[in-house]
């Protein structure tokens, strides 16, 4: 299932998630556009999340590593691996973010933003933590906000894409429905990659991990922050 969009309103412009988009695409364009294959690789290697690497930094592990450094806690949540990981990303949190900063406000959003997106982190390092092979992505960040949009309005219609066999069609579905089925999609897949990888150093593909605590993070901070305190108006009615 696809979401294409949502019918929730917002009474407020969403300059913190436009920022996060325009950050995000840049970051993007300059390892695309830039940077050359090597350098590339170079480059998400010292910035992507590289659970061992991040585990020596925080003096969890004692593994051998070329150098510790937990930096890419912060910043792989920066980085993209194509376009379509960039483009599906981004669109989702075009969808869910706006509603999300509306309800917080501002700072809070980025703030709520960016912790779900090191939770996310850590639930990744932790569930895979002898692998080698850097991660890097918004999507955990982006699974916070799915989360918090998941209790806040599970009501809320979204128009998504459904496969239907051979052909597709067009449904508006609960929010509740979208986003449950993808958490439950994503704790199946970890679930099924931890087995598959039990008797390894760490797979590459989806971080499924760092979705499910992202998610997670999201629930949990969103019961947790106030909502924003909007001004009253000055007219009766």
């Amino acid at each position: 299932m696809i979401p294409i969009r949502d019918d929730t309103p917002k009474f407020s412009t969403p300059f913190i998630n436009y920022l996060l988009i325009a950050l995000n695409t840049l970051v993007f364009l300059y390892e695309a556009l830039v940077l050359g294959p090597h350098s590339r690789e170079a480059f998400v290697y010292e910035f992507g999340v590289e659970p061992a690497r991040v585990l020596s930094a925080l003096g969890l592990a004692n593994l051998n590593v070329s150098h510790a450094s937990a930096v890419p806690l912060l910043t792989s949540m920066f980085l993209h691996a194509s376009w379509l990981h960039l483009i599906g990303n981004m669109w989702v949190l075009w969808i869910f973010g706006d509603n999300i900063e509306d309800y917080l406000g501002h700072f809070s959003y980025l703030i709520f933003y960016l912790v779900s997106g090191l939770a996310a982190s850590l639930a990744h390092i932790l569930l895979n933590p002898n692998s080698t092979i850097p991660s890097v992505g918004a999507s955990g960040a982006i699974a916070g906000v799915m989360g918090a949009y998941f209790l806040l309005y599970p009501s809320a219609r979204v128009l998504t894409l459904v496969p239907l066999i051979i052909f597709f069609t067009f449904i508006w579905l609960p929010a509740w429905i979208v986003l449950g089925y993808w958490f439950v999609l994503q704790f199946l897949s970890g679930a099924a990659t931890s087995i598959a990888y039990s008797n390894r150093t760490g797979g590459g593909g989806i971080a499924f991990w760092a979705h499910v605590g992202g998610f997670l993070a999201g629930l949990i901070m969103i019961k947790l922050m106030p909502q924003r305190v909007r001004p009253r108006s000055r007219f009766t009615y």
